[in-house]
């Protein structure tokens, strides 16, 4: 039986998504991840995400992957999966997208790369990341059956990679339990920011008539109001989600007593200033 979750765990688990997440994002913002994968053939850009993302469930169908990745609309992930396995092999993908993102990571971090605190981030880091209950996980359980690296900076960006996936399964938990489809959750996240939908990265490609329908249906519900920001109720929506997504995310962190904590958070702020400076690009 799991132990429960208090408001220190909570406010743990928010404070380490804060410095593991430029960590963990570097696939998606360096570029160095990215012409590692599209060496092997790839296409573009949105192959290598989705080939290094998905690689370590294997050879499954678009279905799964959409499935698991959640936010992308009807019809995103079929255009890449599973077509990239005719380009390259999950192996290969898993090495590549590993190989670019620890060089990012190296150019980004400079000399910070190569001190005592990346050594006893990544000890720690990867002491959490193996240490949460893989039931209901799928990605982070997918992680998990990865050797983990040896060399102290591959060793980060892996535990990070891992604390990464393991929110992201609880986070889409949360939305489930919320009734918050895939594109609701962007248009959601967009308006809670004062950004409208239309401007938002994730969706601002959709066709107009889409995202509108998104948009209405998320009005229907009283989460969305005529002017085309969110109600009381949307915010509402947001905050229970990010406060779940918070508490699924605290027993990876649980394996940690106090002091190794502070010694963690101590050593991640240096290299999540760094990157958070940088953009993690």
């Amino acid at each position: 039986m799991s132990r429960p979750v208090t408001d220190q765990m909570r406010s743990t688990a928010r404070r380490m998504f804060r410095l593991v997440e430029p960590i963990g994002v570097i696939p998606y913002q360096a570029s160095e991840p990215t012409e590692a994968l599209m060496a092997l053939g790839l296409r573009n850009a949105w192959d290598a995400y989705f080939a290094g993302r998905a690689a370590a469930l294997g050879r499954v169908p678009a279905e799964v992957v959409h499935a698991l990745f959640y936010s992308f609309a009807d019809g995103e992930v079929a255009r890449h999966v599973p077509h990239v396995w005719e380009l390259t092999t999950p192996e290969a993908a898993l090495a590549a997208r590993e190989q670019g993102s620890v060089a990012a990571l190296r150019r980004i971090l400079g000399d910070l790369a190569e001190t005592a605190g990346v050594v006893r981030a990544a000890d720690l880091a990867a002491k959490a990341a193996v240490s949460a209950p893989l039931e209901g996980r799928p990605m982070y359980a997918a992680l998990r059956t990865l050797p983990e690296p040896q060399e102290p900076l591959a060793r980060l960006w892996h535990a990070a990679t891992l604390l990464r996936e393991h929110r992201g399964d609880g986070h889409v938990a949360a939305l489930v339990t919320a009734g918050i489809g895939g594109t609701e959750a962007h248009v959601l996240h967009a308006l809670a920011e004062r950004m409208p939908a239309a401007r938002f990265g994730r969706v601002h490609h959709l066709r107009p008539s889409t995202l509108a329908a998104v948009i209405d249906g998320m009005r229907d519900r009283g989460l969305v109001d005529d002017s085309g920001w969110l109600t009381d109720a949307g915010r509402e929506t947001k905050q229970r989600i990010e406060a779940l997504t918070d508490e699924l995310a605290a027993p990876a962190y649980a394996a940690l007593d106090a002091g190794e904590l502070d010694r963690l958070v101590a050593d991640l702020e240096p290299l999540a200033a760094r990157l958070d400076a940088a953009g993690s690009r």
